[in-house]
């Protein structure tokens, strides 16, 4: 008589009688606690405390290995934590819910929904951690991606696979912003990340500024302020995967995260408190290079591209503080949102003379970017000659684009202009354009 052996099921049954190594918490300090007698590799999730029914299952991730333990951050309350409690590995990294049946829900930083919905409908458990596509196996950027925004879509054009950053201080309009590109735009998924958000915010944004029409087409991670440093910094990452999983299977992802800055200040908490040295306004190092690990996971691949919105909140509107600085020398474009135009009910409040996206010229037509050159151009020329005009100096005749400006800001304010229940198609945005271009020429 034969014998047959299920080899997985063996497989299974010997690791699962193995002797597994349990460490201790030996001291909790700050945002994290050290433990003694693991060797876990960073990366790793730890369970902290009894694995009993009906007890809490608390959570942490290594962040740091000494000689003498390694360092954890927990992924939730480690209420009731102390010296001396067992923690036991887990063997594996984060994992990340997969697939389409993901859509119009919402879930938190470790992939768990809290929709009240019910479980996910996934289609597979990914690692967290991806390789970032290689510079030479990238896609060239030439297709432009439609944002459902006309001063953006003609004005700042975003190709498919772009990096754009969204700057602007609190209160000037981001949120709403973010709401309106993920009801307007083309991309097949919508992938938008919540970091730091109030909670109050988290349901307005879901149900008045997203609504069932955007949420039907997008994924939601949400973290909130009060949740640990390191559940904020593992929603953007979250958000990120899931948005590189679709893009595998070549679709075109827009990935929409608000906001950038306080994925920094995550990182600043986790620095400092592992003893990195402050450096720049107190950010250690470490907060520059996961930024630049963050950003450069978007973009093109050989299939599929991730069209990074990122939302960049400016210290007290200094568009040269330090975050600000290091996202705009890694993006490829970026979004001034100016509080002088929010204050004056101009919504979008976009400064489009200061904003700019570095691969408009690729993905427009000539005559498309020649229309948009001269709108701009007659909006550059007003504002130098504002003084002259609000004082009453200027001279009708003196500069011919001056006089169009003046002649035409009702037909320029009503073109950039938009109400957030407006998607205007990108074809229509153009021959808007074109149209106004026709009436500053004729006026120049």
């Amino acid at each position: 008589m034969s014998l047959t052996i299920d080899r997985p099921r063996f497989e299974s049954a010997v690791q699962a009688a193995r002797p597994q190594r349990v460490g201790s918490v030996s001291s909790v300090v700050g945002l994290g606690l050290t433990v003694t007698g693991l060797d876990s590799a960073i990366g790793e999730v730890v369970e902290v405390g009894t694995s009993a029914p009906g007890s809490p299952r608390r959570l942490a991730e290594v962040v740091a290995t000494t000689a003498d333990g390694v360092r954890c951050m927990p992924l939730g309350a480690m209420t009731g934590v102390r010296s001396g409690m067992s923690v036991r590995p887990t063997g594996r990294p984060i994992l990340v819910p997969t697939g389409r049946g993901l859509f119009g829900r919402v879930i938190d930083g470790l992939g768990r929904p809290i929709d009240g919905k019910g479980p996910l409908a996934f289609d597979e458990l990914v690692p967290l951690d991806h390789p970032t596509p290689s510079a030479m196996g990238r896609a060239r950027i030439d297709t432009p991606l439609q944002l459902g925004v006309r001063a953006l879509d003609t004005l700042a054009t975003a190709g498919r696979g772009q990096r754009m950053g969204l700057f602007a201080g609190s209160g000037v309009g981001k949120s709403s912003l973010l709401s309106m590109i993920a009801r307007g735009t083309d991309a097949e998924v919508s992938v938008v990340a919540l970091v730091g958000e109030r909670g109050r915010e988290v349901r307005e944004f879901l149900e008045d500024d997203l609504g069932p029409e955007g949420l039907a087409r997008s994924i939601v991670v949400v973290s909130t302020s009060d949740e640990p440093a390191l559940m904020r910094l593992r929603a953007a990452f979250v958000a990120t995967r899931i948005a590189e999983s679709f893009r595998d299977r070549g679709a075109d992802v827009v990935l929409m995260m608000d906001s950038l800055t306080r994925v920094a200040m995550a990182q600043r908490e986790i620095g400092l408190s592992v003893g990195e040295p402050p450096a720049t306004r107190g950010y250690p190092p470490s907060t520059f290079s996961t930024l630049a690990t963050l950003l450069e996971r978007a973009g093109t691949d050989t299939t599929g591209s991730v069209t990074g919105l990122y939302t960049v909140l400016v210290d007290g509107d200094d568009h040269n503080e330090p975050i600000a600085d290091a996202a705009r020398s890694i993006l490829d474009g970026h979004i001034v949102l100016d509080r002088k135009l929010a204050v004056t009910g101009h919504f979008p409040s976009i400064d489009v003379l200061g904003s700019i996206s570095r691969v408009a010229t690729k993905v427009i037509s000539p005559s498309q970017s020649g229309d948009a050159r001269l709108l701009r151009s007659v909006m550059a020329a007003r504002r130098q000659a504002q003084d002259l005009i609000d004082v009453g100096a200027y001279q009708p005749g003196t500069n011919p684009l001056v006089d169009a400006a003046v002649a035409h800001q009702a037909d320029i304010d009503a073109f950039l202009q938009q109400r957030m229940d407006d998607q205007t198609p990108a074809v229509e945005a153009w021959a808007r354009l074109a149209a106004l271009g026709a009436m500053l020429g004729g006026g120049a």
